[in-house]
């Protein structure tokens, strides 16, 4: 076979279901899919109409940002060091009220992939207003997302209307599917404090019409708990449950105060969890039990939140900090090893959404979303475990060339795709003060 494209002379960190780690290994591929992997050690390289020397780094799967607010790349900075509930209706909802419109969530948006794409994240999951903006913007910078229209019972950017909040976000499955292979559609419910249970019930049941993945905040915070508990007498984690809202296409963000019914709940639901680290810690809201999560065997992706919580959107970075704070919030070197966090942040994460069939990690038949890793660097030498360096060693600045379905999107640490001068100085000319 004569491939379209093969990349050759790097370690190739598979994430397949054995873990492959190839040293001196190629990937071939043809059209937008891997056809072939394997080691050129002994053996003469397959033919291919383009070759790609990875120059001795590291060849894995692009990363999958399980959460974010694009948009909200206009705000990064704006309101730091501030609780929940202060930054979000002191600060946040007031700005986004101000400054979201079609314009300027494309423009924020079209920031945030080029970060995301310079940093190594192929596919992120995104929950926003003004969705339609957002999906332009990924289109337009190449990479792959599943993207959902924000739900929630106040006058949102785009649906000044509350009771039109669910026709709002069934349009927008329904204008957005099929659009292109790269873009997935789907719902996002704010969070139980801000959506009534009529809204909950109505929000999933469409998701469940159309076929999407139904996306909400869920027990971020100890006072959400005291909340929901004071108004229905169970836990956040129960009252979805109770609504019906949680099922192998439910994709719930945070769960940071849940206990063992909750996971218990979670866990025979079939529903998968978003683990945020950073801003979960930057806005103290607490550690969620990814370990137990993990263990009860559900499904878990890593995700950055949006850049006015976190402030990056970095997933090397939230890999790294992941799996130092289990470890010593467990007091165990032991939790969460780097195996298992960069399977969060690649095939647990495309799981999660239920993309591990084309996504995630590098096997024949999946889509050709692949990073190159410039290990020539002093902080990534010596190399002694590929897998370990990714999570504890690299951080995004180190990802030399991007492949999104097979199109090299990064290229020697630039974007193909989009200007980046434009893309920022459009920013700053939407700037909040």
């Amino acid at each position: 076979m004569t491939f379209d494209l093969l990349i050759h002379n790097g370690t190739l960190v598979t994430v397949n279901p054995d873990f492959e780690i190839i040293e001196n290994g190629f990937v071939g591929i043809n059209d937008r899919l891997i056809m072939a992997l394997g080691s050129a050690r002994n053996q003469k390289l397959p033919e291919a109409r383009k070759t790609m020397d990875a120059m001795g780094g590291i060849i894995m799967p692009g990363l999958v940002n399980t959460h974010t607010h694009l948009p909200m790349t206009l705000f990064r900075g704006l309101a730091d060091d501030l609780p929940l509930m202060d930054w979000l209706n002191n600060h946040i909802f007031p700005a986004e009220a101000k400054r979201i419109n079609p314009a300027s969530a494309k423009a924020g948006a079209l920031l945030g992939c080029a970060e995301m794409l310079l940093s190594g994240t192929t596919t992120c999951c995104d929950g926003y207003f003004h969705e339609d903006s957002v999906t332009q913007a990924i289109l337009e910078s190449g990479m792959r997302g599943v993207a959902g229209q924000g739900v929630i019972d106040f006058p949102a950017p785009g649906v000044p209307d509350p009771s039109e909040n669910i026709q709002a976000a069934t349009d927008f499955v329904l204008k957005t599917k099929g659009v292109s292979g790269r873009l997935h559609p789907s719902i996002f419910c704010h969070s139980p404090y801000t959506c009534s249970k009529h809204t909950l019930k109505k929000a999933k049941e469409a998701a469940i019409r159309l076929g999407v993945l139904f996306q909400i905040h869920l027990a971020e915070t100890r006072g959400e708990v005291e909340q929901i508990q004071a108004e229905h007498q169970v836990s956040p984690t129960r009252y979805l449950s109770d609504l019906g809202l949680l099922d192998q296409n439910t994709l719930l963000i945070h769960a940071v105060w849940v206990d063992e019914n909750d996971i218990e709940l979670i866990k025979k639901s079939q529903a998968s969890i978003s683990v945020n680290t950073q801003s979960n810690m930057k806005l103290a809201s607490g550690i969620a039990p990814v370990a137990k999560f993990l263990e009860a065997g559900i499904p878990v992706g890593l995700g950055t939140d949006g850049c006015a919580s976190n402030n990056d959107l970095d997933l090397f970075r939230e890999m790294d900090m992941t799996a130092k704070l289990h470890k010593v919030h467990a007091m165990d070197p032991t939790v969460l090893d780097a195996k298992t966090v960069l399977k969060m942040a690649t095939i647990n994460g495309a799981k999660a959404l239920g993309l591990d069939h084309e996504i995630g990690s590098m096997e024949p038949g999946k889509q050709a979303d692949i990073l190159i890793i410039d290990t020539r660097k002093p902080h990534l030498t010596p190399l002694y475990h590929p897998v370990s360096h990714l999570v504890y060693a690299a951080s995004g600045s180190d990802v030399r060339h991007v492949f999104v379905a097979g199109k090299r999107i990064v290229k020697d640490y630039t974007l193909t795709t989009l200007d980046l001068d434009e893309v920022m100085d459009g920013i700053k000319k939407m700037v909040v003060m």
